[in-house]
């Protein structure tokens, strides 16, 4: 299903559905290795193959099991709307952890609570972006073409969590000790299902100090296969985020993998619909946060947006005071 276009209106007429853009997209993939940390940092560039730009930059960190070829489906899409897409893969919490174990729930579990994959992850981000900045420099098939003042964060589950900690959640420990991994670089962010961790009873301490306008995405069915977050949970911080512009989606009827670009026949064959939604959302806020798109803004404050979702799902904004 190819959700119909949203047509505002306006003098220049603005459409977001999930059409492709007007770039051919080509793929190149590299094994970088951080030599500060030792680390191996898989990525999937796509990017859009004509075109001088700058183009604006977005780093994708897969959920818990991942991979770097893992949400395709919107790289592909983001860089055909004249977007880099760097699609991490964060060893320690990617597919190596459960293929070709006994017990793979079980190995991705002990994944999840090992601590230092939650560190290691914002860190891959920072080391990617760095790497960003040499490839635009450099004798790449990137290089001059890229907008790094314009760096957008996405991710699911394990993701969304990296997202959120790159844009400021502050993650609080023992004795109150607090611990901050944002990248002052990234300017604007996409949290899908994002896992709600920590003292229920300190969320503004948590979320208080986040300043970056965000779009999360949920599912009224969005119950953590693995984590402990209940889908009621997963609009918190949304809820709990006062500086910056904030949107929420929550699609009826998803679950938590709708965003993972699973097989077509799988999630009661409804995942195609939710993605032919999510593929226009977050380029409509690409648009307006990293491309300053004044008719992006419009459709996602006057009524676009909830008009491209009907019937399955709901829309809520939080717009800073001016």
């Amino acid at each position: 299903m190819v959700v119909g276009p949203i047509r505002l209106g306006l003098s220049q007429e603005t459409v977001y559905n999930a059409k492709p853009g007007k770039y051919a997209v080509e793929t190149i993939s590299y094994d970088w290795h951080d030599k500060v940390r030792d680390r191996d940092v898989p990525v999937k560039l796509y990017f859009p193959k004509t075109g001088a730009g700058p183009f604006p930059v977005i780093i994708f960190s897969h959920g818990l099991g991942g991979s770097r070829d893992g949400y395709e489906y919107l790289g592909r899409h983001w860089a055909s709307h004249g977007y880099v897409s760097v699609h991490l893969q964060h060893k320690g919490s990617d597919a190596a952890v459960w293929k070709g174990q006994a017990r793979p729930v079980e190995a991705l579990r002990k994944s999840l609570l090992d601590l230092r994959n939650s560190v290691n992850r914002p860190l891959d981000v920072r080391y990617a972006i760095d790497q960003m900045e040499s490839m635009n420099r450099d004798e790449t098939p990137l290089r001059g073409r890229l907008d790094l003042t314009h760096v957008g964060m996405a991710g699911h589950s394990f993701g969304a969590l990296t997202t959120l900690a790159v844009i400021g959640e502050v993650f609080i420990g023992p004795g109150g000790l607090e611990m901050r991994l944002a990248d002052p670089r990234v300017k604007a962010a996409v949290a899908m299902s994002a896992p709600v961790v920590g003292d229920k009873k300190k969320l503004d301490q948590a979320f208080g100090k986040i300043q970056i306008p965000c779009m999360h995405m949920t599912g009224t069915l969005d119950d953590s296969p693995v984590g402990e977050t209940k889908a009621k949970q997963r609009r918190l911080p949304f809820d709990h985020i006062h500086k910056a512009d904030q949107y929420l989606i929550i699609f009826t009827g998803g679950d938590h993998m709708i965003f993972s670009g699973r097989g077509r026949l799988l999630g009661g064959g409804k995942d195609a619909v939710f993605q032919d939604l999510i593929r226009p959302a977050t380029t409509a806020f690409w648009d307006a946060y990293l491309k300053d798109a004044k008719p992006a803004k419009v459709f996602l404050t006057e009524g676009g947006l909830p008009k491209l979702l009907g019937k399955e799902g709901t829309f809520e904004k939080k717009l800073k005071a001016p």
